[in-house]
This record gives C-alpha cells, structure tokens and sequence, in this order.
C-alpha cells in the first residue's frame, strides 16, 4: 500500500496504543523525519541514484523500516510479542538495533531504488563509519567513482553528533581520495535533549551541528514542526549532494514529546520544559488544520486517509499474531546472494590447498623486487631492498614482507578485490613493505607494483588512512560487508592502538554475526612483541580477543579445523613464519564462509634471518598448518624428551636459541600454536601423547595476566583430562604490558629463560 503521507505521522500513536508499556524510542515530536528522508530519496533517485545506505540511532527506527524501507509491518509488529522463537543460530538483538536490506520500486520516480539500514548497537554514532565504508564499497564495485549511483544518508542525535568523536573521525574521512563517498547527507533529530542532560552542559558550541564546519558542510537550521519548510530544505539537501557532491547537514529543531524511552519520567529532570511540550500540539493536527484552511484537503479526505492507514496497521497487526518463530535473518542489512551455496547446494566444510604454484610465486617475487615503470627514479634505501628481494627469489626463500606480497598478488590474480588501509601501511610501520613507489624527481608520482601483476588480474588498494582507528576500523569493516570476495585488511600503526576503536571490535566484528547474523571476513593486522620498546608499543593485548572468543574450553569438539572455524565467532592467529602468514591470509577467502581474522603480526622478526620460508612451504598442496611441531633432533626420539614447551610467536626463536646454546635439543621439544583460537585441541593431544614422558611448560613472554595464559591453560587440561599439569613460564602479572627500561626488559627474559630450560624448576610442585 502507498498511502499519502499525512498519515504517516499516526504510525507512533498506533504503536502506543498496542504496546504502551514497551520500549519502542518512538518518534513523537520530530514525526518530520520520515516524509523527509522520502523527500531525499525522491530527489536523489530522480538523480540517478540507485542504491542508499542508512545508518541511524534507536530513536525512530522502527518508522523508518515502516514507512521509509518498506519493512512488512507485520514482520515489526511481531518483533513485539515475548513468546516468539529465534530460528536462526545467534543471541539476536532488540527489534530498535535491526537493520534490513530491501529492493522497491520508488513511487515517486518509476526507477528501482535499494535501501539498506545498517544494523548498530546502542553506542551511538559508532554505526557512522561503517556506513560510509559500505557506501564507498559498493561505490567501488560498480565503478561509481563520482557518487552517482550509491550515497549514504546517516541520522543522528543532538547530544551524540556534538558528543561522540568518531562522528569529528568520520567527517575527516568524507574528502579523503580512498575514503570519500562522494558526500553524506545527515539529518540530525535535535530534540534539544540528551537523555536527561539539557544542550547547555552537553556542549560547547552554540549548535549541535557545529562539528560538521570542520569539512566546510552547509548546514540547514529548520523547524521540524513546518513540514513545508522541511521538506525545501530537503530538496536543497538532495540537490547539492547531486550537484557538489559534498556533505551537507539538516538540523530538525523539533522536541522529544516523551522521556528516553516510553518507561522514562522526563518531568524529574526538565518540569518546565516537560510542561511547555505537553501544550504543544501535535504537528499532523497543525497541518492538517492548516491544508484544511486552505481547501487543499477536505476535514473528509483527510479522516478518510487516516482510516485507511490505520486499517493497514490493524490488519497487519492481526496477521503478525500468526508469526511463531523470529527469522533473524530477514532483518539481514548486506545479504550475500549465491555465496553460501553451490547451484542451491550450502557450500562442504572444507577448502582446498593454499600453496601455488612455484611458477606464480617467482612471478609475483619478480614484479616485487622491481619498478614496473619507465624512467621512474626511486630512493637508494630502496633499489637495495629490491634487490634483496630478488636476491631472495633467487634462493627460494620469502620473508614477511615477500609472503604478504605472494598471498595478495595470487588472490588478485584469481579476481579477487585485496585492499589494505591503515595508518602508514603503504611503506609499513616498520619500513619493510613499500607497496607504493614514490619518484624521487618528480612531485606525487607514485607506482603500485601489485597493480602490474597481470593485464587482467583485480585492483590492488593500498592506502594510508588519517590517523584515526575508531573511523577508519569501522570504515573497513563496512568495506568488507558489501562483497564476500574481497580480502579487507585494516593494520594498526602498533597492536595496541587497537583498543582506541574497541567499540568497533566489542559490537561489531566479535559479536555481530551472534547479534545479526551477519558474516564479515575483515582482517586485523596487529603488530606485537615485547621487544624493549616500553609499554605502549609492545602488547596487542591478545588476551582481550582471546577473552571474547566463543570456544568452550571444558568440551573436547568432535570436528576440528573447518567445523571449528565455521562455530567460532572470529579466528585468532599468531604465525611465527612468512609461510604460515602467506597461508593464512589466503585461507581466508578460501573457505566457504567468512570469519574475521586477527592477526598478531611481528616486528623484529620482518628481518631475522632464522624468520624465514622456503618456497617448499609454499607450494601446491601446503597450507596453513596450526600447530608447527618440533621438527629438529628432539623429534627423531621423543620418548626421550623430558620438557616440551608450547609457545606462540616470537618467543620460539628466543627459545630456539636459548636451547641451542644450552645443548638441550635432545631433550627438550619446542611446539609452536600458530592458530590460538578456535583451540587445535586434536593437535595438541597428538603432541602430548607422542611425548609421554615429558612434563608440559606453556611459555610466553607477554605478562601471566596478560597474553595467552588464561585462555590455553582450561584447554590444556581438558586435553589432559585434568591429569597432568601444564606449567607457566613468562613474566610475572603487571599492570603495563611491559616495561619502559631495556635493563629490566633483558632481565625478565633472561629470567623465564632460565626458568624455560631448567629441567628441575617444577620438581616437587604440587599439581
């Protein structure tokens, strides 16, 4: 049905008519919102725009996928009733979180139109970012390099768009080359409140808008209560994005006729203001009063039109009483059609060999270690580090660098979209990547070698962000939802610089596919290592991404490796060689679903010489192996092995040395865990019993409270059957993750070496 839309204004006051004591944030006192985000649609598919991607807060959510996407009612109606099942596996969301995906016919201009409201949790604004990343995806894969075909349309509070920061790191994104959508539209529902607080102490500036000055938006000041005047402003709106494509902000004075939510008294906290709105009347009536003045509509036509609309919701009502069960899944905000299947068939639990070809790694090691273009002059730092790449190649060895460069260049050539965004990642961090070429004669002149691998291989994305984690994270993960077949990388300057965009991780990337069925395979590259560099730079603090991964420690799994990947909520992995890494990354658009990967990736060991990969490693039929067992003189008897140590990263080569020197490789074996979460427990339990006369050491050289301790050591002993102890050797529990003194740094290490191999540390020890 396309009822008129006066009407419209009522679908708040039918909600409270059925469900007065639930939580619902409706949208009584700015009911504008919806005839003006149509009148934006409107004009922007009259424009040529194809596709709008929404993201918005709890506050009118559910009018939006009423009257705005098109939602059945019946399918928002039942989301009420307490008694209805979840089908989908998952713990789901409140029915004012859910996003939904939906493809119509726009009335208004005869052409089809797509809308898509992205699912978000109750932390405001963190949705905005990740919006922008879809938008800007779907821009890529259409080649809709001017914005023409798909914009993003993001709605906010007053209190949040002047309180929260990330929407200052988003506004920071709008203009820059591999960021830019092309211009935002926002509409801000500034009801003049923020919860409880009143605007004078929940900011600064004179406006809740103030913050979009930053990028020079025009900013249209109207009051929600003229709907005329709305819907100009609106058609103004929609005009300059078209025309300018720059962000553009409308700020709807209205009111918030209720409190927070319907439960919530706001005469505790604003009685006058509370009195004044409770005289206001309500803007459907002032209008319609006004068009029936006017005798553009009859006191008839509009009760009439009021009737029918309700009529609608009445029976929708009735028939959303016949729904028993909650598909999650149709409250899907980026569906992937066909990736799931194989000719109507779901996908095996399975994937193929991750190795290639030798004839394809030489090639790819070839373009890496040179400059595809003429007459192009590069730094001599450089030309000497092309050369050790070739001279690599030449040996059938890859470092870090090199294995990275191998498993995006073989993903490239089968089609697949590789992007990589972060801070610096374009050199590297650490100076060891230098994915773009810059001429040293001739001002920004740049090369991309990976784009010259083949003529009719996938683009190559690589790009520096602004220095923003919280934006830019949650810009990749909305990149990485609009196209399974694409490999999103987004690398963190340190490890732990993670955490400033914790909110992205927390109710995103851990939890979203629980909470809104919803796959995403974005990678997270972590650089991590206590390497005497203080406390900030050392710990990608695994034990937080560890502490939210959903495997059971007390249940042995009765599937491993693929079933286990398919169950987890996201895969944690520490590899200690180029090939695991190559591998890894390659796994990744290999299998038939998608997960997100966190990566721990390394620092010191991009140059060690002992961190390096054969090609043997790497080609046909290898792949990514989760545990790299010993494979030196302790495994030629390992009933003689007295200790084995199990570790992850780069401790093993401290490890390794340390034995060598000691002369212990007879008697004591070193396992390596290269995937930590979900836990092998099968290969563990292959070590364990092929060592039956050892005892068991975990060693690492984050802090006992810190890194991988706590998750291990409940496996171990479900492994063990609570038989035998696994032994710690680390530093002891500490507040920072390392210390800022390179004495006290040595001397720690040495301690848990010495401890590590000493065969007579734990006699005695009660278990």
């Amino acid at each position: 049905p396309n009822p008129s839309p006066l009407p419209l204004f009522k679908f708040e006051d039918f909600l409270a008519r059925k469900w007065s004591s639930e939580k619902r944030f409706g949208l009584e006192g700015c009911e504008v919102l919806i005839p003006a985000l149509k009148m934006i649609i409107d004009k922007s598919s009259a424009a040529g725009i194809e596709s709008v991607i929404m993201g918005m807060p709890h506050r009118g959510r559910l009018n939006v996928l009423a009257n705005v996407v098109r939602k059945d009612l019946d399918q928002i109606f039942c989301q009420f009733d307490p008694k209805l099942e979840a089908a989908d596996e998952g713990s789901g969301d409140v029915k004012y979180h859910l996003g939904m995906y939906h493809e119509r016919i726009n009335r208004e201009t005869d052409k089809d139109i797509t809308l898509s409201l992205m699912a978000n949790p109750s932390h405001l604004e963190a949705v905005d970012p990740v919006v922008q990343g879809k938008t800007k995806a779907e821009q890529f894969y259409r080649g809709d390099t001017e914005g023409k075909k798909v914009m993003s349309i993001l709605m906010h509070g007053d209190a949040a768009f002047a309180g929260q920061g990330v929407v200052y790191e988003t506004f920071h994104l709008s203009e820059l080359p591999s960021y830019t959508t092309q211009g935002t539209i926002h509409v801000v529902v500034n009801n003049q409140i923020g919860f409880t607080t009143d605007p004078r102490m929940a900011r600064s500036s004179p406006y809740p808008t103030d913050v979009a000055r930053v990028v020079n938006a025009p900013i249209f000041h109207v009051n929600a209560d003229d709907p005329e005047a709305v819907m100009h402003v609106c058609r103004v709106a929609a005009e300059w994005r078209s025309t300018f494509n720059k962000d553009v902000v409308i700020d709807l004075v209205c009111y918030r006729r209720f409190g927070h939510n319907e439960m919530d008294e706001p005469m505790f906290t604003q009685p006058l203001m509370y009195k004044q709105i409770r005289k206001q009347e309500h803007v459907l009536k002032k209008y319609a009063d006004k068009l029936i003045s006017e005798g553009v509509v009859t006191l008839q036509e509009f009760e009439e039109e009021v009737a029918k609309y309700d009529k609608i919701c009445e029976e929708a009502y009735t028939s959303s009483k016949d729904e028993k069960i909650l598909h999650i899944r149709h409250w899907l905000d980026s569906p992937w059609p066909n990736f799931f299947t194989i000719e109507g068939e779901p996908k095996r639990m399975s994937y193929p060999p991750t190795g290639l070809n030798e004839e394809v790694l030489k090639h790819i090691g070839k373009t890496a270690s040179s400059v595809p273009l003429q007459d192009f002059s590069i730094h001599s730092g450089l030309s000497r580090i092309l050369r050790g790449r070739s001279d690599m190649i030449s040996k059938r060895t890859v470092d870090w660098a090199l294995a990275e460069y191998m498993a995006f260049g073989s993903l490239l050539k089968d089609g697949i979209h590789v992007r990589l965004s972060g801070q610096d990642v374009e050199r590297g961090t650490f100076s060891h990547r230098h994915h773009v070429l810059h001429d040293q004669e001739v001002d920004k002149r740049f090369c991309v070698p990976m784009n010259h691998l083949w003529p009719d291989q996938a683009p190559y994305t690589v790009c520096n962000s602004s220095l923003s984690e919280y934006g830019v994270l949650g810009f990749e993960l909305g990149f990485a939802m609009a196209n399974p077949n694409a490999l999103v990388c987004w690398e963190a300057q340190f490890g732990d610089f993670h955490n400033t965009a914790q909110c992205i991780i927390d109710q995103f990337i851990s939890s979203g596919q629980a909470k809104w069925v919803r796959n995403n395979g974005i990678v997270l590259l972590l650089p991590h290592g206590m390497e005497g560099m203080g406390p900030e730079h050392s710990s990608a603090r695994p034990e937080r991404f560890l502490q939210m991964s959903k495997d059971d420690p007390d249940r042995y799994p009765v599937n491993f490796e693929v079933q286990q990947l398919f169950d987890c909520n996201w895969i944690v992995v520490n590899c200690s060689t180029p090939a695991n890494y190559f591998h890894v990354l390659r796994r990744q658009i290999l299998l038939p679903f998608r997960k997100p990967l966190i990566i721990f990736t390394p620092k010191s060991l991009l140059r060690l010489p002992e961190a390096r990969s054969s090609f043997d490693e790497m080609t046909t039929e290898t792949k990514f192996r989760r545990i790299i067992p010993d494979e030196g003189s302790a495994s030629k008897n390992p009933s003689k092995v007295k200790r084995v140590i199990f570790c992850t990263g780069k401790v093993y080569y401290e490890l390794a040395k340390e034995r060598k020197q000691l002369k212990l490789e007879d008697v004591v074996a070193i396992v390596r865990l290269e995937q930590i979460s979900p836990f092998p427990f099968d290969l563990i339990k292959a070590e364990v019993e092929k060592h039956p006369n050892a005892e068991l050491i975990w060693c690492q050289e984050e802090h006992k409270n810190m890194g991988y301790y706590d998750y291990v050591r409940p496996r171990f002993l479900t492994v063990l059957s609570n038989k035998k102890p696994i032994w710690y050797v680390g530093r002891d529990p500490a507040a920072a993750p390392a210390t800022g003194n390179k004495f006290t740094h040595l001397a720690e290490l040495k301690r848990f070496m010495d401890t590590a191999f000493d065969l007579s540390a734990f006699e005695g020890r009660s278990f």
